[in-house]
C-alpha cells in the first residue's frame, strides 16, 4: 500500500476535526432544551460523549497527486447534473423509484425537539446490549440544577433508567437516560426493526457436547485472564498510531502490515490448546 506524504504544519487534516490531541478541550453543547416528565421540565444541555477520530484520507490521482472530484452524472443523457435538478427517490427495485419532491421530504421530516420527553422508567439491568447505539452526556442548564440532581439521585437509588424520545438533526431517537459520573448519560437505542435476528446465524443450530475436563480447563483459563477492573488505557488503535508515526517521519513512502492468518482451533486439539494456554 503506497501512502503519498506531503509536509504540513498542522495534523488536524490527517486525524480528524480538532486535531489528534483535542480530547482534552472544553466540551461544547450540541443541543440544549429540557428533560421532561409529567409536569416537570428540567433545563439541560447535551454533549457528545465520544469523539470519533478517523484518519481523513483524500483520494488523489496517482500521477500528479491532484484531488479526485465526484460529479453528479446522468447515466441516461451522459452529462453533469446541477444541484437544482437533483431529486431523491426511494429504490423499489428493478429500476423503479418512488420520487419525492423537496417539499414532500420537508413535510415528512420531524421537527427539532425542544425537550427530551421521558415516557417511562425501567430497571437498569433490563437494557439489552444489542439495543445500545451512541452515547451523550447530559448536564444541567441554568436554573435546572436542583431538579436535575434530584432526578439523578432518584434514578441512582432505584437503579433505574428513564426511557425517552427526542429529535436531533432531523432524526427521531429513542433513548435511555441514567446516572453517570457527575451528570447523566443519554444512550440512543436502536429501534427493534433495525436489529437483525440471530436465528439464521450459521453454526448456532446445534450445541456441541463438552467433556468435563474441557469445561474445567476453559473456566480456569478465563479465571486466569480475568481482571478486577477494565483498564481501557492499555488498548490502543495501533494502526492509527503507526500511520501517525509514518506521516510525521515524512520520508515514509510505504506502510506495510503483514498479518498472519488466524486459524480456528480444531475440536480434536481443543483440550491441548486449553492446557497450553494455562501453562503459558
Amino acid at each position: 500500500m503506497v501512502i503519498v506524504v506531503k509536509p504540513r504544519s498542522d495534523k488536524k487534516h490527517y486525524f480528524g476535526e480538532g486535531g489528534i490531541d483535542s480530547l482534552g478541550a472544553k466540551m461544547k453543547a450540541i443541543w440544549n432544551g429540557s428533560l421532561s416528565f409529567g409536569l416537570v421540565n428540567i433545563p439541560v444541555k447535551m454533549y457528545a460523549a465520544v469523539e470519533r477520530r478517523p484518519v481523513n484520507f483524500k483520494l488523489l490521482h496517482e500521477k500528479d497527486n491532484s484531488p479526485i472530484e465526484y460529479r453528479r452524472w446522468c447515466s441516461q443523457h451522459d452529462h453533469e447534473v446541477p444541484w437544482n435538478e437533483v431529486v431523491k427517490g426511494v429504490d423499489l427495485g428493478e429500476g423503479t423509484f418512488y420520487v419525492l419532491s423537496k417539499q414532500e421530504l420537508n413535510s415528512l421530516k420531524p421537527k427539532r425537539s425542544e425537550s427530551i420527553e421521558i415516557q417511562e422508567f425501567v430497571a437498569e439491568d433490563r437494557l439489552e446490549r444489542i439495543w445500545v447505539d451512541q452515547q451523550y452526556y447530559l448536564g444541567p442548564d441554568k436554573g435546572g440544577q436542583k431538579a436535575f440532581f434530584l432526578l439523578r439521585e432518584v434514578l441512582t437509588r432505584g437503579r433505574k433508567l428513564a426511557i425517552a424520545n427526542f429529535v436531533l438533526r432531523e432524526r427521531e431517537y429513542l433513548a435511555a437516560i441514567g446516572p453517570y459520573g457527575p451528570g447523566m448519560l443519554l444512550t440512543t437505542l436502536n429501534y427493534l426493526d433495525e436489529i437483525r435476528s440471530m436465528e439464521s446465524l450459521e453454526g448456532t443450530g446445534e450445541k456441541p457436547q463438552y467433556k468435563r475436563n474441557e469445561l474445567e480447563l476453559a473456566e480456569q483459563l478465563i479465571d486466569k485472564l480475568t481482571v478486577r477492573e477494565l483498564d481501557l488505557s492499555k488498548f490502543k488503535d495501533n494502526y492509527r498510531a503507526r500511520l501517525k508515526q509514518a506521516i510525521e517521519a515524512r520520508d515514509a513512502k510505504h506502510l506495510v502490515q503483514v498479518e498472519e492468518e488466524v486459524k480456528a482451533t480444531p475440536d480434536a486439539n481443543l483440550l491441548d490448546a486449553l492446557k497450553a494456554s494455562l501453562e503459558s
